[in-house]
């Protein structure tokens, strides 16, 4: 290791708090990467006849795919540290004597900051590559792309505004407090996918968003208030397994936790009870190896990237499909496809060249985080003009993503 790294890797140790729960960041870590790697490898492209980029996904070709995308799909890790960090920032928040509305101010400002930049920077971007002579459909499919992430944000947001709550329920109920959420699910689900379907209505599902995602959160206020112990953990990961084979197999629920072109039905988009189980298993077992977590971190050569990579979560998420648009964009210039890139995925040839264009992308994230990482700071020196601009250009680019999506 080069003495530069090996004193970087020094300071990030030295800076860290006794008290900091390494498990905690790494599990976030760790679903955080798996956003950008389950876009990169579970998404695709064609070429339309004029040369535009149109979206489109190796599992509508390779059923083994379905697999991958249960290792892939860990929003359930995402919430459950999440809602573990929530409550105990708002612990702290509160014996500092701050107001409950500063304390959300704070979180909420972390996570719109960069959505409002990416957004902005978008949308110069459109007229930039349409004057440079980019198709109206790649355009489109940008837009479909950069969007697809920041759902995420505002649910994020919409139940970090209930940790209150979340905590009081935690409290008095413990583990129990995420059943209902559960239930409504299930409810939910059988209305829809049921022998009644026919006559329910098609925004039905909808109703399955803030219980399908809140869900997991509970179980990380659960667990940051210590009412999720390893008890709860054995029998999250149990019954989140046993659940998901039986909605799997018997069911007839889809395999794939994304959604797969051509299907008429999908897990993710809103959440399926198969979502649910999934996170359950998945929270169990993170509940379970947390000590383990915490003493592998331990060692600051693995602790640092760690850091690293929680420090600009925003950042990742907000701009990792820039960078896959970094390089396809410019690939189309060249005609015809580039293979694993620009060609249809729809083949184990596609998958292994995929597997080459990963390092490419993340190189490419890198690059344009370097840039973009200052949206994640505290905008307290741009005037106002700039921010009237930013948000002007932001309203746009939403406008267009709406007529599109």
């Amino acid at each position: 290791m080069p003495s530069r790294l090996r004193a970087a890797v020094r300071a990030i140790e030295e800076r860290t708090p006794a008290h900091r729960d390494r498990a905690v960041d790494g599990l976030r870590a760790l679903a955080l990467l798996a956003v950008p790697l389950g876009h990169w490898m579970l998404g695709g492209f064609t070429l339309g006849g004029d040369g535009s980029l149109h979206n489109a996904s190796p599992l509508a070709t390779l059923g083994f795919f379905a697999p991958l995308s249960w290792l892939l799909q860990m929003l359930g890790i995402f919430f459950l540290v999440g809602g573990c960090s929530s409550v105990l920032s708002l612990r702290r928040s509160a014996e500092r004597g701050d107001a409950l509305g500063q304390w959300l101010g704070g979180r909420l400002a972390r996570l719109g900051r960069p959505v409002l930049g990416v957004t902005a920077v978008w949308a110069v971007l459109l007229g930039v590559l349409s004057l440079l002579g980019v198709p109206g459909g790649t355009l489109r499919t940008a837009a479909v792309l950069v969007v697809q992430p920041l759902w995420f944000v505002g649910i994020y947001a919409g139940v970090t505004a209930l940790t209150p709550l979340c905590a009081r329920a935690a409290r008095r109920w413990g583990l129990w407090s995420a059943v209902p959420l559960l239930g409504s699910v299930a409810v939910v689900d059988f209305l829809r996918y049921g022998p009644l379907a026919s006559q329910m209505p098609s925004w039905l599902g909808l109703l399955n968003l803030l219980p399908g995602w809140l869900f997991s959160y509970q179980l990380g206020v659960c667990w940051g208030l210590g009412r999720l112990r390893r008890a709860g953990g054995y029998v999250l990961l149990t019954g989140g397994a046993v659940l998901f084979a039986v909605l799997l197999l018997v069911f007839g629920y889809p395999a794939s936790m994304v959604g797969v072109p051509g299907e008429a039905r999908t897990n993710s988009h809103p959440p399926s009870l198969l979502v649910l189980a999934l996170a359950a298993a998945q929270c169990g077992a993170a509940v379970l190896l947390r000590n383990r977590i915490a003493r592998l971190l331990r060692r600051p050569a693995l602790w640092a990237p760690v850091v690293v990579v929680n420090l600009s979560a925003m950042t990742v998420l907000c701009w990792h499909q820039t960078a896959m648009l970094a390089a396809a964009v410019p690939a189309t210039a060249a005609g015809g496809g580039v293979a694993g890139l620009t060609t249809a995925p729809d083949s184990l040839g596609w998958v292994v060249a995929r597997l080459a264009w990963l390092p490419v992308f993340a190189v490419l994230l890198v690059a344009v985080g370097s840039v973009t990482r200052r949206f994640e700071t505290p905008w307290g020196g741009a005037g106002r003009g700039v921010r009237a601009a930013a948000g002007a250009l932001a309203a746009a680019f939403a406008l267009y993503a709406v007529a599109v999506v």
